[in-house]
């Protein structure tokens, strides 16, 4: 597993012990650039962790030759590793559930107002995410799922073909929803361009 390391989720020493244990799991002889990689740490912080894990018999060391070590996960040591994603996991699925239900609050007041008629413009993770919101609440219509990026175009994300935006010109939605956090603002503008003098209802999640 990797860690990110953003704004509101800075990886804990927990975190770093589960990505460092995870990923010996899978390869015992990777090397300490790999593991600081995937654990968002540098070289000097990765052996003071090999070392802490091996005095709490969580991982032995096994020489392979003159310089290089294998690390391997004792019993004790994979027990943790499962106890430790396991609450991973549950965490990770609780902040999942905790976005969903925010979109699904922003989509029921589209509802509410008979805004029914849809365009999603990102088909990035988010728009996933809003995709089986929009099923779970119902009573939606998706005209259109667009991005601005050539690459994606004529792909499916959820079910709906990807368009580029000369779509839209064609297309007189009720609302559009930006489902990509990236660029809101540079597409926020660009469909004020096009939908300005409709009626045409621009949400940001």
């Amino acid at each position: 597993m990797f860690l990110v390391n953003k704004t509101y989720y800075r990886p804990s020493k927990a975190a770093r012990y589960l990505a460092i244990l995870d990923t010996l799991a899978q390869d015992s002889q990777v090397s300490q650039n790999e593991l600081g990689r995937r654990a968002n740490l540098s070289g000097a912080m990765v052996n003071q962790y090999l070392k802490e894990m091996a005095e709490t018999n969580l991982i032995e060391f096994e020489r392979v030759n003159g310089k290089s070590f294998r690390y391997l996960l004792t019993d004790e040591g994979e027990a943790r590793r499962r106890t430790m994603f396991s609450s991973f996991s549950s965490e990770t699925v609780q902040i999942y559930t905790a976005l969903k239900a925010a979109i699904v609050h922003k989509l029921a007041n589209l509802k509410s107002r008979s805004l029914v008629k849809l365009v999603l413009f990102g088909a990035s993770e988010t728009c996933e995410i809003v995709l089986q919101a929009l099923r779970a609440t119902g009573g939606f219509e998706v005209m259109a799922l667009v991005d601005n990026d050539p690459a994606k175009a004529g792909k499916t994300l959820g079910g709906y073909v990807i368009s580029p935006p000369v779509v839209l010109d064609s297309l007189r939605p009720q609302a559009v929803v930006i489902t990509s956090y990236g660029c809101q603002e540079e597409i926020h503008g660009q469909l004020r361009e096009l939908y300005g003098q409709h009626n045409v209802e621009i949400i940001r999640l």
